[in-house]
């Protein structure tokens, strides 16, 4: 019996965006320790601010200064912080309704145990010691004993200097993966330069990487299918923007093969060829570097090319 198989994954890239007239107020504002909102066309304001009016999609531009005091609207206890959470200490997420506004912005409450938070609670802001522009400018809230602000949020209509005009995100995903015990046989036959599919009982569909069950039917699948090692280009793309931690020249070629005796195209790297060179119907065989577990990238076999009716279906 295949043994299952199981491994930390980590999937990381930074996401970079620009900010519109509203978001980029909102993020310097906080840089310079103030807290911006929006009105709404019904009245409301809205913090963090939006740039479109949520019941009539109008746009909106009616900046207003909201107090850094506010309300605990709601609450969960977070014991166990993990990484590049705002606090390393156990902490609460909250909800704030800030003095001036309608709405609640999510952030930490720093708070020594889940008895000291309570929905109602008054709060306040702590600013970070160094502030660039992002929501991390608000180190967290904290317990606020002192006389209620403002309710009336005031009007904002100066320009801030040096504004804050775009952000990067870091996004990340921590998890364990179990492929099952059909992509773990798929994996383990790797390691010898085998490529296993298994074929559904009732269309003969061969499929790779296996699921455990026909896509098409939706039934069990357990007959392993020995395809390839060579294949035919279905389709293809020139990728021209490097990827970090990516040691490949660009331009290359990523494109879907279709491994002889499968039923189903997987995706490699086409290399040993002019990138301008690769065509659909192109006979490709893998590569393996010493030592890896997957093909580093398949390359010409030197044969005609395939005829469109023989892959056709898998395009």
């Amino acid at each position: 019996m295949t043994e299952i198989l199981s491994a930390p994954l980590v999937v990381e890239f930074p996401f970079t965006r620009s900010l519109g007239p509203v978001q980029s107020a909102f993020l310097t504002g906080l840089r310079e320790r103030t807290v911006l909102g929006v009105r709404t066309e019904d009245g409301r304001v809205l913090v963090p601010p939006v740039e479109y009016d949520p019941v009539t999609a109008n746009e909106l531009r009616s900046l207003l200064r909201v107090a850094p005091t506010g309300t605990v609207t709601t609450w969960a206890w977070n014991p166990a912080p993990r990484r590049d959470q705002p606090l390393g200490t156990p902490f609460a997420w909250v909800l704030v309704r800030l003095d001036g506004a309608d709405t609640a912005l999510l952030h930490a409450l720093d708070a020594p145990g889940p008895d000291a938070v309570h929905t109602g609670m008054r709060v306040r802001i702590r600013w970070a010691a160094t502030r660039t522009g992002a929501i991390t400018d608000i180190a967290c809230f904290e317990p606020y004993d002192g006389e209620p602000g403002t309710t009336e949020p005031a009007p904002h209509e100066e320009a801030f200097t040096d504004p804050v005009t775009g952000i990067t995100v870091p996004a990340r995903l921590d998890y364990v993966h179990t492929p099952g015990r059909a992509q773990s046989a798929y994996l383990k036959a790797l390691e010898d330069h085998r490529t296993v599919g298994e074929r559904c009982p009732a269309c003969r569909k061969v499929y790779v990487p296996p699921r455990g069950a026909c896509p098409t039917c939706g039934i069990a699948t357990a007959e392993q299918v020995d395809v390839g090692p060579r294949g035919t280009v279905t389709t293809f793309c020139i990728v021209n923007i490097k990827a970090k931690n990516l040691d490949i020249d660009v331009p290359y070629v990523y494109a879907h093969i279709a491994l002889d005796g499968a039923d189903l195209a997987l995706h490699g790297r086409i290399a040993g060829i002019p990138y301008d060179q690769v065509r659909m119907g192109l006979r490709v065989e893998p590569v393996w570097a010493e030592g890896a577990r997957h093909p580093d990238h398949y390359r010409p076999t030197g044969e005609p090319d395939a005829g469109y009716d023989t892959y056709k279906e898998l395009v």
